[in-house]
Parts: structure tokens; sequence; C-alpha cells
């Protein structure tokens, strides 16, 4: 379970803290059974560290029904859980979390990290939002804060809030999140590829060279591995790795580059950067797989250079998981994309 890191989005003052009065007893009803301890006290410690949430269930000092628990237990209907009382950042304070949350509400970055909600589609059971490029979906090794921790911040009478699935704080585009524990349920069969409906996926990455194929399927195994930097890297394994597949379709040729459009049939950490870079063809501006020559090139490029990995999360297809209504869900491309493409038509 990665660690709620220190650094926030610049370096933090320390927050003005305040003390919770009183324990708190909470019974555990249909939104939130089959959540883990660890995120059901998150979601109600609104403000506190993850660290310190795992110090108080590690300590004993939460309780599930009387008895001690660990941060992985899935609560079921009727549970009774204990909260004791914890210091809680004050939002006053100035700069940290507080902050952070006030700007994501204003839909103003008024710090580097704390980004606009851009809603694609919402109703009671599903909220699909179009992530900037840069934004982490949860915190964790490293971050504070991530869009799931700004929504909970925004949103504070929801219920459920959950994440249906993760893109890569790299990548730009749609993410969806679940407001009701039976859509989180469903969303995710469809995701792992039980019986029935499943989830289409589309994403749009721009990588080096001339792809040769019109359209191709990518079939590889996958593998996580750590690099002695302590980075996390996935690379081909045909031996141990996870079965992967991505179908990869040119969609445009440009000078130097091509526009391919990915689907993902499976849904591994880094798919479509690893498969695309396997093949000669990373995409641009991709930091852990790409050609660094040319990204610090395409970077320096005046009045269209890209900054970041051109990879976006473009298009989600999938049926309702409560009513069965057929969704689609699309993601403009963002700005700085379309810049960088136009840059390329004009040579």
């Amino acid at each position: 379970m990665p660690a709620h890191g220190k650094k926030s989005l610049e370096a933090p003052q320390k927050p003005v803290e305040s003390m919770a009065k009183a324990v708190t007893y909470l019974t555990v009803d249909d939104n939130s059974a089959g959540q883990r301890l660890d995120n059901f006290l998150l979601h109600h410690l609104k403000g506190v560290p993850k660290s310190h949430v795992y110090r108080i269930v590690r300590s004993g000092e939460v309780r599930v029904n009387k008895g001690r628990a660990d941060v992985a237990y899935r609560l079921v209907m009727d549970d009774l859980v204990r909260i004791p009382p914890v210091r809680i950042a004050d939002e006053k304070a100035g700069p940290g979390i507080g902050e952070v949350e006030r700007a994501f509400a204003a839909g103003q970055p008024a710090r580097k990290g704390a980004l606009p909600l851009d809603v694609l589609f919402e109703d009671d059971a599903l909220l699909a939002i179009n992530k900037p490029a840069g934004m982490a979906v949860h915190g964790g090794s490293g971050i504070s804060f991530g869009v799931i921790e700004g929504l909970r911040a925004l949103r504070p009478q929801a219920k459920f809030l959950e994440l249906v699935h993760r893109i890569d704080r790299e990548t730009s585009g749609i993410l969806l999140i679940a407001k009701k524990r039976s859509a989180l349920t469903a969303m995710h069969a469809m995701l792992r590829g039980d019986p029935g409906p499943r989830i289409e996926k589309h994403y749009l990455a721009l990588v080096t060279g001339a792809w040769p194929d019109q359209r191709r399927h990518i079939r590889t195994r996958l593998t996580k591995y750590v690099t002695a930097s302590g980075e996390r890297r996935v690379s081909t394994d045909e031996d141990d790795g996870q079965e992967s597949h991505t179908i990869a379709t040119r969609v445009e040729q440009l000078p130097g580059a091509t526009l391919l459009d990915c689907e993902i049939r499976t849904g591994r950490t880094h798919q479509i950067r690893v498969h695309l870079a396997s093949l000669g063809h990373p995409i641009i501006g991709d930091d852990k797989y790409g050609d660094f020559a040319l990204n610090k090139h395409v970077a320096a490029v005046r009045n269209g250079g890209l900054k970041r990995m051109f990879l976006h999360a473009r298009l989600m297809a999938f049926p309702h998981p409560l009513t069965g209504q057929d969704l689609r869900i699309e993601a403009p491309l963002p700005a700085d994309l379309s810049r960088y493409l136009t840059h390329l038509r004009a040579l």
C-alpha cells in the first residue's frame, strides 16, 4: 500500500490543526458495504493524512464491532466503526490541502496541481470528468492530493465517491468515478471481462516515426519491476508477465510522427506506453519509455512545443451499470495537444 507522501504541491507550511472533540460511531450502510476500512476512514476524515489513518487503525484506536481490524478489512452492512478524536488540518490556515480543496471547488488553478473540474457526464450513479495531464488520480507516494481527494473535499455531503479505474498522472482524458457501491461493482465486473457487457476504451497517442500498419493487434505479456532509483516500470516478459492486448489504428500520418487510436482490451499499468515503445514507436513526450532526445527537442519548439506525453483518454462506451442504457463519453483533445498537431501539419 503506497505511503501518503509528505510533499504537497509546493513546499508546505505547517498547517494549524484542530482536534475533533469526541469519539464517533458510524454504522456501515449499503453505500459503504464492501469498502476497505482505510478508504472508509479517509472519506470521513477529510484532511487527515493517510499515514495517520493507518496509525490509528494499527494502534487499535479504530474499532470495528468493538474489535481491532486491518486497514484492508472489507466492511459489511451494519458494521459499527469507532473513530477516535483526530487532528484535522484547518482549511483557514494557509497553504496545504485546504487551499487546494478551495481552488478545486472554485475551479481555479490557484497553485500548481489545483485544477478545475471538467464534468463530461453525471447522474446519480456515475461521474465522468476530463482529467488534466499532470494531476494524479489519487494521493500516494510523493503526492498528497489527487482527483478523488479533491472531489471528496468539493462534495463533503456525498456518501460514496470511488474511482472506477485509474489513468496515469501524465495522461489526460476520461476518468470515471462511482457514486454508488452498486455502480462500482457493476463497472468492475465489466472491466474484469466477466461474462456480459464490457467497457470500450480508446486513447489517442502520437508516436515517433511512420506506423507501418493501418490496424494492428498488439498482444504481449507485461511485468512490473522497480529500478535501482526506486521508480516503478513495466517491461515485456513472455514467460512470467500478465497478458495484455491493445489494438492500434492509424488515424493520421504526420511528418516524423503518427497519430494512433489505441483501444485497450486489458488495463495493465503503462500498457499502451510499453506496447508502442516495444515496437520501436514510443509515445512523444513519454519520460519513462520514450525517446528522451526527441522529447527535449519537441518541448523546445516555439509556439507549439509539447512539454508532456501525448496520450489522451478520448472515448469510453459501455452500458450504464444500473439502467443498461448505452453510454458514449468523449473528452475533447486538450489545447496543448491540438497546438502540437497544428505545428506538425504546418511542416
